[in-house]
């Protein structure tokens, strides 16, 4: 009986972009699956599960396929976006579930596959016999040849859109909805304002990077505190000037730049290699040369 309400239903296209989303969400899952794992063993001894990792990853990877491409045939992120797998090797046009062998294959593919490679990178790692390194140059040609199908596989996936991985395709499977996608109803005022906040925020991350906040912000100090009129000589810059102009603080190595105030030597020094046109954030004179301050300021007269 299921299996003839399977094969009365209609077989729906999937678009790429969906496929994509699928596989991106499949390897979140494994992440998320793996990192949960992985917390259970905080309390022991560090490195426990390294000379395990490839069998225990394959173990977690054997699990989900049996609840997953085995008995549902569909990924747990195609789950969520409504798509399963389809026979494409069958001749009719409707739906048909993949077969036993099928899946058996999409499991040595993947899980074997990972679990191959793997386990292979730690067998030839640390060996230096020339067989050993025969095999492990014959070992790389395989994985780098593997790698550009992959890529001339994605290729074609980009633009005829029916198998999104190289496995899909050597097995013939193939994704498609599991129920006919509805139109989605969508008012149009919704849309124009996400598009404009969308739009307002791009704008933003474009823009920001080419304000120089740093001037900005002691070009408004400069409006905000009150300009100082000390006299220019020595003696009254180091007996009123007892506070770094832009940290606040007691001047550490404290330098002039021209004007009738003191900066710390690493506050100056860091704002005029950020803004070669830096200027006083109180009078707003500009760096003509950072010489450091003749006289002496006592700490006696902090209390003074």
């Amino acid at each position: 009986m299921a299996s003839s309400i399977g094969n009365e239903k209609s077989v729906n296209p999937v678009l790429r972009i969906s496929q994509l989303d699928a596989l991106e969400l499949n390897k979140a899952l494994e992440q998320l699956v793996w990192s949960q794992f992985t917390s259970c063993f905080h309390g022991f001894k560090p490195g426990v599960l390294a000379h395990f990792e490839p069998e225990v990853k394959a173990f977690l990877w054997l699990i989900l396929w049996r609840f997953t491409i085995y008995s549902k045939n569909a990924t747990v992120g195609q789950a969520i976006l409504n798509i399963q797998y389809k026979n494409n090797l069958s001749q009719t046009e409707k739906y048909q579930p993949l077969s036993k062998h099928q899946k058996l294959w999409y499991l040595i593919f993947t899980v074997g596959g990972r679990w191959l490679e793997e386990r292979c990178y730690d067998l030839f790692s640390n060996r230096q016999l020339q067989s050993f390194c025969k095999i492990k140059r014959y070992i790389n040609f395989g994985a780098g040849l593997l790698k550009l199908c992959e890529l001339l596989n994605f290729l074609i996936f980009l633009q005829k859109g029916t198998f999104a991985t190289l496995t899909e395709r050597i097995l013939g499977i193939r994704s498609v909805f599991c129920k006919p996608q509805s139109v989605r109803q969508v008012g149009f005022e919704y849309m124009n304002r996400e598009l404009l906040w969308h739009g307002f925020a791009e704008f933003l991350i474009y823009l920001l990077p080419l304000i120089n906040v740093q001037k900005l912000k002691l070009k408004i100090s400069s409006w905000c505190l009150p300009i100082a009129g000390l006299s220019n000589s020595e003696n009254a810059l180091a007996a009123h000037c007892k506070e770094c102009s832009l940290c606040g603080e007691w001047p550490t190595m404290p330098h002039t730049i021209g004007c009738s105030h003191v900066f710390c030597y690493y506050c100056i020094k860091s704002n005029y290699l950020f803004d070669m046109y830096f200027t006083c954030p109180k009078c707003g004179s500009e760096v003509h040369s950072l010489q450091p301050l003749k006289y002496k300021i006592e700490m006696t007269e902090l209390h003074a």
